[in-house]
């Protein structure tokens, strides 16, 4: 019988993508507010994300603001003012962080296999990995197969969004810049491990 080594991953990263686009829009509002209530509020009521339903700009701010609560200070200041590249590097760290299913996969299969040369990250990997996590999460067991089907898709849509991998599923190397490199290595252990590359 599978069991659960008591924290729950949190599975609710199936909204949108990357959401580099919308955290360069919100950020700034948070250096202005402060308060992720109040910015989530406003963002919802004028439409800041410019979505066409009301639902859908409800739960994409509410998913941004979830990820980009976990980045430092520093990192939001800079991510109105980086590069596209930098900003889906920052936004990959964000979503490793606020998921612990996608920051273990990051380090476990995509890192990993960067560094053994295998060159690829496939469907099949995910599938091995996730069936290994299932073993002690229950949760993961109770996920529909369409449910799986979707966290498994978005996942893989945010690492060709961040750059680290081609939509045929070759690893692209992190070429992380000076900036980006010292906010990840400010944690400890250092977040550069959520990324392809051989610096520690």
């Amino acid at each position: 019988m599978p069991h659960s080594t008591g924290d729950r991953y949190a599975l609710s990263f199936t909204t949108g993508g990357l959401l580099a686009r919308e955290a360069a829009v919100l950020a700034p509002v948070y250096g202005e507010l402060r308060d992720w209530a109040k910015v989530r509020d406003g963002a919802v009521e004028e439409n800041l994300l410019q979505t066409r339903t009301h639902s859908t700009g409800v739960r994409r701010v509410r998913e941004t603001v979830s990820r980009l609560s976990v980045l430092s200070d520093r990192e939001l200041e800079i991510l109105a003012d980086v590069t596209a590249s930098e900003r889906g590097h920052l936004m990959w760290a964000a979503a490793c962080r606020r998921y612990e299913l996608i920051g273990e996969f990051a380090e476990e299969v995509l890192r990993e296999r960067f560094l053994t040369l295998a060159g690829t990250v496939s469907y099949e990997d995910y599938d091995s990995f996730y069936r290994t996590k299932a073993m002690w999460h229950d949760e993961l067991e109770e996920v529909t197969d369409q449910s799986y089907k979707k966290l498994r898709q978005v996942l893989f849509k945010m690492m060709v969004e961040a750059g680290l991998l081609t939509t045929q599923g070759a690893i692209e190397p992190a070429l992380l810049s000076a900036r980006v490199s010292e906010c990840l290595t400010e944690r400890t252990p250092s977040d550069i491990r959520f990324f392809p590359t051989r610096t520690v």
